[in-house]
């Protein structure tokens, strides 16, 4: 793998960042020319992807430090400042206040703008799922003999030399040597093929009349479906409620709210441009 991409001077280049960029151009273009076919102000695209992007990391970062608060004792600033330690679903409630503070201040159809994030999300989640692959930043499953397990020798969580995986080993091979590095479950290119898939049926949705906030609940549909499924694969620590993690529980709570948001918006009318007033239509 390819944490690092290269270095200029003193400036290390990250593969994640560098997906978390592409993911916010991509999404900030997108979106952009969604505004401007649903003639909305094209200038106001570009401030809600900058609010997301923002509340996003913000939240991702609170997330983490809430899971791990010990990480606060040992180095306040440097647990608060640093690049790591980010969660996806703290990174989505962050996010998702921030659109709709901004969506609200601006006088734009809540709903509607759902609508228009819902592939735009699906697309930069899958920059980021990318990015962690590509970094090997632990995200990986257990030790798997798949023709398509891999091993993240120089990730930031390397495989190499990894007790936990080695144990995890020993149990499922009880009588066979344990190699220094193991292969394992590419739980990132998982998630990633869902989140290609989400998106193309979001983005191919886009031109159908369907009631404002569908496209959305399918997006709260499709990501709760995909997480839920990729968390029993995870190695990464998480707290458990019962046989589920908390990620699984608000995967649960996505989807329910999804198909909420379907059946309450179900029969509504669809969208249609007019001069921009606070609505949920």
């Amino acid at each position: 793998m390819f944490p690092k991409l290269f270095e200029i001077g003193p400036l290390t280049i990250h593969s994640f960042g560098v997906m978390a960029a592409l993911g916010f151009l991509a999404g900030g273009y997108l979106l952009e020319k969604e505004f401007v076919r649903t003639k909305l102000p094209k200038d106001d695209a570009g401030l809600l992807v900058l609010a997301a992007f923002l509340g996003g990391m913000i939240g991702a970062k609170l997330y983490f430090l809430i899971e791990h608060p010990y990480l606060l004792k040992e180095d306040f600033w440097g647990n608060v400042l640093s690049g790591a330690g980010l969660v996806w679903y703290g990174g989505f409630i962050g996010g998702f206040a921030a659109v709709v503070a901004l969506t609200l201040q601006r006088r734009l159809p809540l709903l509607h703008i759902a609508d228009l994030f819902a592939p735009v999300l699906a697309l930069g989640q899958a920059f980021g799922r990318m990015g962690c692959f590509l970094s090997g930043d632990g995200d990986y499953g257990p030790p798997s003999d798949l023709p398509w397990a891999m091993r993240f020798t120089e990730g930031v969580v390397p495989t190499r030399h990894n007790a936990e995986l080695q144990n995890l080993y020993a149990q499922m091979h009880p009588n066979a040597p344990i190699p220094d590095d193991i292969a394992v479950h590419p739980t990132m290119l998982y998630d990633l093929v869902i989140l290609l898939i989400s998106f193309a049926i979001l983005w191919r949705l886009r031109r159908q009349a369907w009631p404002a906030g569908t496209r959305f609940a399918l997006y709260l549909m499709l990501i709760g479906a995909g997480r839920f499924f990729t968390e029993f694969w995870r190695m990464t620590p998480k707290h458990h409620f019962g046989l589920l993690s908390d990620a699984q529980l608000i995967s649960l709570l996505l989807m329910t709210a999804g198909v909420a948001l379907l059946l309450v918006r179900r029969g509504k009318p669809a969208f249609k441009s007019t001069a921009a007033t606070p609505s949920l239509r």
